[in-house]
């Protein structure tokens, strides 16, 4: 085979995995970009989608899953159920542009500030992957964002932040005794999905990940729940199964020489982190493997 033959077949695979995504900038190696299965916006973002009361919610048992946000006395909740299908949910809470996030592979919801440049961004579904990640695309430049890094690795906006903001993944039940008054995402968003059927079901009970990751560390089970916070630059991850042992509640810690309060719900099974003042941090709540490929170095809470 000469080399030219060889350039233009090199070229063809680069140009197929880029399709409508500029990679001519990047920050990570575009070898560990990995096509999650479905194309660019298989999995629909839902955008300013429709919200009933806590009342309202019958399709909701008191042990589901909810990731919840509180901005300025608004309270919204986005059931789990409802995100493994649809990954982003482009809103506003508390008049704040937000982007909610979920990745069923990682397990982690995370919630973004989505102002940008003095405007609202709105975002999709790539359909591609990096250490197992949902990678998300501004519609604006198409430059994707790696949801645990935090930042865009590729297309003109390579390098830049988005700023997460502090949420909680929880129950039901534990969410509307907090926020009654507060709002639901509605299972009535425009397509056809079984809202009651997990498509990931077992996924969190066995080792097996789907996709390659750079770094696998094995001080815990892959698929071990951890509260990770990063801090002035510093990671630390306390893994569920020691904040059940734990004697007193919140757990008082250090991370990036800052004190910390770990408040951990037995029975809803979620933890929340606050500063000194009482203020609510931002945490990502991850499988370890996520956590620690995205976080190499992380410390690691031991009891």
């Amino acid at each position: 085979m000469n080399r030219q033959f060889l350039g233009l077949i090199v070229m063809g695979i680069v140009a197929w995995i880029a399709v409508g995504f500029d990679f001519s900038r990047h920050s990570i190696s575009l070898s560990e970009i990995h096509d999650g299965g479905p194309p660019k916006d298989g999995i629909p973002a839902l955008t300013d989608p429709k919200f009933v009361s806590a009342k309202e919610a019958v399709f909701l048992n008191s042990e589901d899953q909810v990731l919840g946000i509180h901005i300025s006395g608004e309270a919204k909740a986005y059931p789990i159920s409802i995100l493994n299908w649809h990954e982003l949910v482009n809103d506003r809470v508390g008049g704040k542009p937000i982007l909610v996030s979920f990745c069923p592979l990682c397990g982690t919801g995370m919630v973004f500030d989505a102002e940008m440049d003095g405007g609202r961004g709105l975002f999709g579904v790539s359909g591609k992957l990096y250490n197992s990640d949902v990678l998300f695309y501004d519609k604006g430049t198409e430059s994707l964002w790696s949801q645990i890094l935090m930042e865009a690795v590729t297309g003109p906006l390579t390098g830049r932040k988005i700023k997460l903001l502090a949420s909680e993944r929880t129950t039901w039940e534990a969410w509307r005794s907090k926020y009654p008054e507060g709002k639901v995402l509605s299972t009535d968003t425009g397509y056809a999905r079984d809202y009651f059927r997990n498509p990931y079901a077992g996924y969190e009970s066995n080792a097996r990940i789907y996709f390659p990751v750079a770094h696998m560390d094995s001080r815990l089970h892959p698929k071990a729940w951890v509260l990770g916070i990063i801090l002035n630059g510093e990671a630390k991850a306390y893994p569920f199964d020691q904040l059940k042992k734990i004697s007193r509640n919140p757990l008082k810690d250090q991370v990036g020489g800052e004190t910390i309060l770990i408040s951990y719900d037995r029975k809803a099974q979620s933890a929340v982190v606050q500063d000194v003042e009482g203020r609510m941090l931002a945490s990502i709540q991850a499988y370890w493997f996520a956590w620690s490929a995205f976080y190499p170095g992380t410390q690691l809470y031991e009891g």
